[in-house]
């Protein structure tokens, strides 16, 4: 029988169980989740056998090899070995979040189901569910349509950012008029539920630093920004190939082509088939011609590892300004807030080697090479088969 699928006959399942049932009392933990745990092996050594080698070599982490074993599940058997194979080919190029939206693109081609279908289906399983946590505290999990999601966390990402803004500028003003003031010490993060309750309690912030004497509110005019990566003739309704939403994965050729169509939100990306090349991008009160460009290039924080949309970073200039670096696209990069700062303030080397390739010298002179990302919607087999294996070590 297929363990691949979790297909189990009752007696072996029993067994498994009898097992799972004497390790979880050894443990003292669950044996449901003694079993999983069994499961999830069984599934990688029995269904995953190259991709259980190459975690082995160390060319994979433990997350690759989650989610290879996970886009997997939807592909027939006939198809299965060709897929881990060009899997272990994408994966073992970066980091885990880096490639999870190549892979998930890729998997499309080996399914027998198209992407659109399984969407289709997986959005029968939205909805919200809450799990107590103990001490006073639950957790609240959201489970919807990922154009929507991702908005609604760049959303509250900038409201944060402004209620922290104006608690700074309002504590400024308190000193200087020689009165005191409550510090706000929230994190971000706190910052971002809090105003979430508020959203959700009463349909916007109950309490809004930005509020001006005019009656004018600027939190609430605060709109999501995402970043749409679609192929032109998936654009133009030639093919249904799925579409990407920049740091969190594949969305639906409908859903793009919706979303495409209205520039006072999206940004858009347009990208050519065949090129592999950003062929035009606009935006809604789009910055300079030159950020557009980056963000489109980059996609995510250039960082080593790092995978923060570009459109939520900073640009950095690789040679800086003041010691005569030139404000062009070859001396600039999408940084994010916290390794913008830890370029400037600690012994980390940036050079940046052309057509948007950069190298990174750590402080022990360790060198990283940052190739120039491609976009996840270009990831097909042949396209994987063109591709020239690493050329470094295996870094897992």
């Amino acid at each position: 029988m297929s363990r691949r699928n979790g297909l189990l006959g009752r007696e072996t399942d029993m067994q498994l169980r009898a097992v799972a049932a004497e390790f979880a009392a050894i443990a003292r933990c669950g044996d449901r989740r003694v079993q999983n745990e069994i499961g999830r092996a069984l599934e990688i050594v029995d269904g995953n056998p190259l991709v259980l080698a190459a975690w082995e070599d160390g060319r994979l982490t433990a997350k690759h090899v989650d989610d290879v074993v996970k886009l997997g599940r939807n592909i027939p058997e006939e198809n299965h070995a060709e897929w881990q194979e060009a899997a272990i080919a994408v994966a073992e190029r970066d980091v885990p979040a880096r490639v999870h939206g190549a892979l998930e693109s890729l998997a499309q081609h080996f399914t027998a189901r198209t992407f659109a279908e399984r969407h289709k289906a997986a959005v029968a399983d939205r909805g919200v569910f809450l799990r107590d946590l103990g001490d006073g505290m639950s957790e609240l999990t959201l489970r919807g349509a990922t154009t929507l999601l991702v908005a609604i966390d760049d959303r509250l990402n900038q409201m944060a950012v402004s209620t922290i803004d104006a608690s700074k500028e309002a504590a400024a003003e308190d000193r200087a008029a020689g009165e005191e003031h409550d510090p706000d010490t929230r994190t971000r993060q706190q910052v971002k539920a809090d105003v979430l309750c508020d959203l959700g309690l009463t349909g916007g912030p109950a309490v809004d630093p930005t509020h001006g004497v005019d009656g004018k509110t600027s939190l609430g005019a605060i709109r999501a920004r995402v970043q749409l990566v679609v192929t032109a003739d998936t654009l133009a309704g030639k093919d249904d190939r799925a579409a990407e939403i920049v740091g969190a994965g594949l969305i639906d050729a409908d859903t793009a082509r919706t979303l495409a169509g209205d520039a006072t939100l999206w940004d858009r990306v347009y990208l050519d088939a065949t090129t592999k090349t950003v062929t035009r991008v606009d935006q809604y009160r789009p910055p300079a011609a030159l950020r557009r460009m980056l963000q489109a290039r980059d996609r995510h924080c250039r960082w080593p590892g790092c995978h923060l949309p570009a459109i939520r970073c900073e640009l950095d200039h690789s040679i800086d300004h003041a010691l005569g670096g030139p404000t062009c696209e070859s001396n600039l990069c999408n940084l994010c807030q916290r390794h913008h700062s830890m370029k400037q303030f600690t012994d980390w080397l940036v050079l940046q080697l052309g057509g948007g390739v950069i190298q990174w010298t750590s402080p022990t002179g360790r060198v990283y090479r940052e190739d120039l990302p491609v976009p996840s919607v270009c990831f097909t087999p042949e396209f994987i088969a063109e591709r020239p294996p690493p050329d470094t070590p295996p870094p897992f």
